[in-house]
């Protein structure tokens, strides 16, 4: 390897298995459709994206070093993403996520990440071998697929104190793994409303009470979105809150991770808080209508 990372992307790297509808879908329905697999998981979503945005990013994760494994690292690297500092575990397998989407929006999905925490730890080599420079000053976008104790440690490390920290839970059923980000006063967090509710345990109407809401509890920034619904970003010189563009929704899984690859790329080329969540929401936009290649 010789070209460094742009940004670090540390969390989940896996095979999405997606199965779509243009019916309206409800338990236990049984409708016609696409199943499709791709490179997925949070940090490669939020890579691939960045990738297309014209960035470089590398990767921190676990993949197994199985058949799937291998046919996962070849994707990654033909999409421009640098696999050097993934670990290659002998005996986990390649972690994988199903989905199931429907007209009316996600309808269920499961994600086995198992690999990936139990890694625990190990994926952070690079930090430890001389392969990445400590402390690093970089851009690093972590997802909360990791365990609570490793994001514990990651908030404390002083491997990441001069970072500029962007970190998203994977999943409502995950938001709470945010909570030392939250102690440590570190990193700008990417939450849905759901999301920010459950940090802060109460329910919001909106992003931009989502948004104060964080911030009052110790957030340090905070980027809350609400679907279609106004988007807020949240920090100590106030809150900008702007209305996605109305689209047809082709797709919604990854949706807010290429929001928040969007989010983070304009703002490493030094787009201004208002122009940064604009351009962001309009890359959301594109990618939920089905207008952006994966």
């Amino acid at each position: 390897m010789t070209t460094p990372p742009d940004i670090l992307c540390i969390g989940s790297v896996l095979w999405d298995m997606i199965g779509r509808s243009e019916a309206k879908m409800h338990q236990g329905a049984d409708m016609p459709g696409r199943i499709t697999q791709l490179p997925g998981g949070v940090a490669l979503n939020i890579a691939m994206a960045l990738a297309r945005f014209g960035l470089t990013p590398g990767l921190l994760s676990a993949v197994g070093r199985d058949v799937e494994g291998d046919a996962l690292i070849h994707a990654c690297e033909m999409r421009g993403l640098i696999t050097d500092y993934i670990y290659r575990s002998d005996d986990l397998p390649t972690d994988k996520y199903m989905a199931v989407e429907g007209a009316n929006g996600l309808i269920a999905a499961i994600a086995d990440a198992h690999s990936l925490e139990a890694a625990g730890d190990k994926i952070l080599r690079p930090f430890s071998d001389g392969s990445l420079p400590v402390p690093y000053k970089g851009a690093v976008a972590l997802d909360g697929n990791l365990t609570l104790d490793l994001l514990g440690e990651m908030a404390q490390s002083p491997l990441l104190e001069a970072a500029d920290l962007r970190v998203a839970p994977a999943s409502p059923g995950k938001a709470l793994r945010l909570t030392p980000f939250i102690l440590a006063r570190r990193g700008t967090l990417y939450v849905n409303l759901e999301e920010a509710g459950l940090l802060c345990q109460t329910a919001f109407a909106t992003s931009a009470e989502a948004a104060q809401g964080l911030l009052d509890r110790g957030a340090v920034r905070a980027v809350v979105t609400h679907g279609g619904a106004p988007a807020t970003v949240g920090s100590a010189e106030g809150l900008i809150t702007q209305t996605p563009p109305e689209v047809h929704v082709a797709r919604i899984t990854g949706a807010g991770d290429t929001f928040m690859a969007a989010h983070i790329s304009a703002e490493l080329k030094g787009r201004d808080a208002d122009t940064a969540l604009h351009d962001a929401l309009e890359a959301a936009a594109l990618y939920v209508s089905g207008e952006t290649r994966i």
